[in-house]
């Protein structure tokens, strides 16, 4: 999609959003990815585009609502270089992140703050493609169980292991956080050789039946 079909899907406060980016790419990747989230919204919910609008929470994360009232659906979206990533879910907490995996400056200070004592010493085991490899899994994980505990600040990532049978080989699994009581949390790792990326969502409440976990796992679009 062209930048300028993008920016028909906005609403005026998207637009004086998109307008205050200083750079061209990440305004660009904020029009694709809001146009796009509307689109599928649209199509998820059978609704039109203007019936859509977006609240957010203290922690700043969005909701959609349907004609002024709560939309059935649950979203979150992530982007990074040309990658973007959307997931949907009928209801219960969800998060997504996607990165690309490239060399960053200041990765010795994100291992520092987003890895536990034993993800950081298994790091330091790992040398090269397959040390950045193994931080950006975690690093993904991490970030897209964060944005769907939906606290912000309040969920410290270097206060919990991602376990190995998730981190290494297996797609995903189920986790709980200590610092998240109550909550069982469905973890599925998605990423490429050229990109790490993520989704959790939040386990209903008491035992599921098959069609009702089917039913709840996230339709994700990348």
């Amino acid at each position: 999609m062209r930048e300028d079909a993008a920016l028909i899907w906005l609403d005026e406060g998207e637009v004086a959003r998109w307008s205050r980016y200083e750079f061209d790419r990440p305004r660009r990747q904020f029009s694709l990815c809001r146009a796009a989230l509307r689109a599928l919204l649209c199509e998820q919910l059978g609704c039109s585009n203007d019936e859509l609008a977006f609240q957010h929470t203290k922690f700043g994360k969005p909701s959609a609502m349907l004609r002024d009232e709560p939309a059935p659906i649950c979203f979150n979206v992530s982007h990074s270089g040309d990658h973007g990533l959307i997931a949907f879910v009928p209801e219960g907490r969800l998060g997504v992140d996607v990165e690309e995996r490239v060399d960053h400056r200041r990765l010795d200070l994100l291992i520092k703050g987003m890895l536990s004592a034993e993800e950081r010493a298994e790091l330091a085991g790992l040398h090269g493609a397959e040390r950045l490899h193994l931080f950006f899994d975690l690093w993904t994980i991490k970030e897209a169980l964060i944005k769907a505990d939906g606290t912000g600040l309040a969920l410290d990532a270097s206060r919990f292991t991602i376990p190995p049978a998730i981190s290494h080989g297996m797609t995903g699994g189920t986790l709980a956080l200590p610092q998240s009581p109550g909550a069982e949390w469905r973890v599925a790792r998605l990423g490429t050789e050229r990109f790490a990326a993520a989704v959790a969502h939040e386990v209903p409440a008491g035992p599921e039946t098959a069609p009702q976990r089917e039913a709840g796992r996230p339709v994700v679009s990348v």
